[in-house]
């Protein structure tokens, strides 16, 4: 396992326990976020970095009893929160490298992310691997519960104008990945960007 990737385990694995207490508000958002990406009854969705689960139920929601959402992690600890909250009911929870997922090319008509950009270690060839499960023509949502400035003071960092999300990089590093971004928002309350697979 690469260096990234334990960093981002211990850090995640030591948060998760309280995680969906620090943020208790973010439903909605997340709610929101979910109904821009015009998923259909049936549909099949990944939650990429699923964290806590906090989007499954909307996706769940979003795509019906019929259809497939499946939620994958690379932290244990986080897919173990969520299914302590009972979020492992509204989608099947995976233990994974979004990196490297086990499911087969074209499998699925969508991702959400919720906050992943910023922990992709390769976010070129890692954006790659998730348009490689995803049909062509289907989407891709990167969200946030809050924009980039507020994150930033949250963070107690300033923005840059390297800032992967910034929409030229992030609009560049999609292009690069197989996706065309189709919309973007960077507002206080939240950030995002959606993007289509392209060919």
């Amino acid at each position: 396992m690469s260096d990234d990737h334990t960093h981002v385990q211990e850090f995640f694995s030591a948060r998760a326990a309280d995680w969906d207490c620090r943020f208790p508000d973010d439903g909605p958002a997340y709610a929101a976020a979910v109904a821009s990406m015009g998923l259909r009854p049936g549909g099949r969705v990944l939650d990429a970095g699923c964290g806590t689960g906090r989007a499954l139920p909307p996706l769940r929601t979003a795509v019906g009893p019929d259809g497939l959402v499946v939620g994958a992690d690379l932290t244990e600890a986080m897919l173990v929160a969520a299914a302590r909250a009972g979020r492992d009911r509204a989608g099947r929870l995976l233990l994974t490298d979004v990196a490297s997922l086990p499911l087969r090319t074209a499998a699925l008509d969508a991702v959400f992310a919720a906050g992943l950009v910023a922990h992709l270690p390769r976010p070129t060839e890692n954006l790659r691997e998730l348009g490689r499960v995803v049909r062509p023509g289907g989407t891709l949502a990167l969200f946030h519960p809050i924009g980039r400035a507020a994150l930033a003071a949250r963070q107690g960092r300033r923005l840059t104008p390297d800032d992967l999300r910034a929409e030229p990089n992030l609009r560049t590093l999609l292009a690069g990945s197989g996706w065309r971004m189709t919309s973007y928002a960077d507002d206080p309350d939240r950030f995002l960007a959606l993007a289509v697979r392209v060919g």
